[in-house]
């Protein structure tokens, strides 16, 4: 019997929440974009399989594609990673997933929440938002933004929805220098004309916020932090090689990925990455060229397989006459994480990129690209990245 009232309670609700939405959209909502509504339509999907299935006294449960390294292939002819089919199933009467299908259909309710009433807000922002005591208990729906961030993620594989799709954003980090001019949210700019730090790449880079309006580029070339970003600005690399220059702050976020997708595939710029010479360099240029394994259901939107790794090579130290001073060591993480990439598939049948990570290991230390800087502050704006241009010499 509690069950029966459990299951009615959830109907009740989840209709509640339907009605309530076809009223927005009588009341205030006929220009929603399509887009939106495709995203509204896919989550109220969700709503009316929940009350399908509660309808017929069966319990209560949503399917979530499973994004574990275990349900991810590496699609050879596409050269992107992908997922599989498996699905994790998430039921409301059991003791152990009652809470996270709570938080499921929270944030699908909160989500829909934010299409309805034409805004955004940040993953933080939602967490915030959906973040209150559960009525007669002394839970929180949410302790911690660690629990809200991952069922975003998983709202996302189950609506096949971006989560700028979902009026969701995350912290700009990134910056695009050269001369590119775009319209952001209204706003026309040119990238080369904003201030020495360029134009900060928004979490949001869709179409219908960024517009590519003209561009005297012949490539991009993609760094991996600030600081050697500001020097190629300094020394008007973009201008002098005619090219746009990114970068991430490391580990690039989705918006610096999406940008460079859509940079790559709408105005045919190739892309060349300048990373360190260290296992952490190499997975970044693994995840903007085939895609991250958390990510797989993106890599279409994200992943461009013709980027190109330009450097920091294991070799650089001898052919750049480096001093050993530069030399980082290498430390049990570090090795552990190269043969961790040696052995992905898009890597493992590739001689040259085994080659290189052999190398590394052998050397038994690491660089990071600022270790140029011993030869000449300007040694790797006005020679090392011309050079390796000139002779094609990168990895693929």
């Amino acid at each position: 019997m509690a069950k029966k009232k459990i299951i009615k309670k959830v109907i009740k609700k989840v209709r509640r929440s339907s009605a309530a939405s076809s009223s927005a959209k009588t009341n205030g909502s006929a220009s929603m974009a399509v887009r939106d509504k495709k995203t509204m339509q896919a989550i109220k999907a969700m709503a009316d399989n929940v009350v399908e299935i509660a309808a017929r006294s069966r319990t209560p449960h949503v399917d979530i594609p499973s994004r574990s390294l275990s349900n991810v292939r590496f699609n050879r002819s596409r050269k992107i990673i992908e997922m599989g089919g498996n699905k994790n199933r998430r039921e409301l009467f059991n003791l152990s997933q009652a809470k996270s299908y709570m938080q499921t259909l929270l944030v699908g309710s909160g989500c829909k929440r934010l299409i309805e009433q034409g805004k955004t807000t940040s993953i933080r922002g939602l967490y915030y938002m959906l973040k209150h005591r559960i009525a007669g208990t002394s839970e929180n729906t949410f302790e911690e933004q660690s629990e809200c961030d991952p069922i975003i993620e998983d709202i996302e594989v189950m609506l096949d929805a971006l989560r700028e799709e979902l009026h969701l954003y995350a912290q700009n980090k990134g910056n695009l220098f050269g001369d590119l001019t775009l319209i952001d949210d209204g706003t026309e700019l040119n990238c080369s004309r904003v201030g020495r730090n360029g134009y900060s790449i928004p979490s949001i880079v869709e179409p219908h916020i960024v517009q590519f309006v003209k561009h005297n580029a012949k490539f991009i070339l993609h760094v991996e932090k600030d600081t050697v970003f500001t020097r190629f600005v300094e020394d008007q690399f973009w201008k002098n090689h005619q090219c746009l220059i990114t970068h991430g702050g490391g580990q690039p976020p989705r918006g610096v990925r999406r940008m460079l997708n859509r940079l790559h595939n709408e105005l045919g710029l190739p892309i060349y990455c300048l990373l360190d010479n260290d296992p952490w360099g190499y997975y970044i240029y693994s995840v903007i060229k085939q895609g991250s394994i958390n990510l797989a259901f993106e890599s279409q939107r994200m992943a461009v397989p013709a980027a190109k790794y330009l450097g920091l090579r294991s070799i650089d130290l001898e052919r750049c006459q480096l001093s050993d001073s530069v030399i980082i060591k290498l430390n049990d993480s570090d090795k552990k994480r190269a043969r961790q990439i040696a052995e992905y598939p898009w890597f493992e049948n590739k001689a040259n990129w085994q080659k290189e990570i052999k190398r590394m290991l052998d050397n038994d230390f690491k660089l990071e690209v600022e270790s140029l800087i011993s030869k000449d502050i300007s040694y790797v704006t006005e020679e090392y990245v011309p050079q390796r241009l000139r002779d094609k010499d990168f990895l693929d």
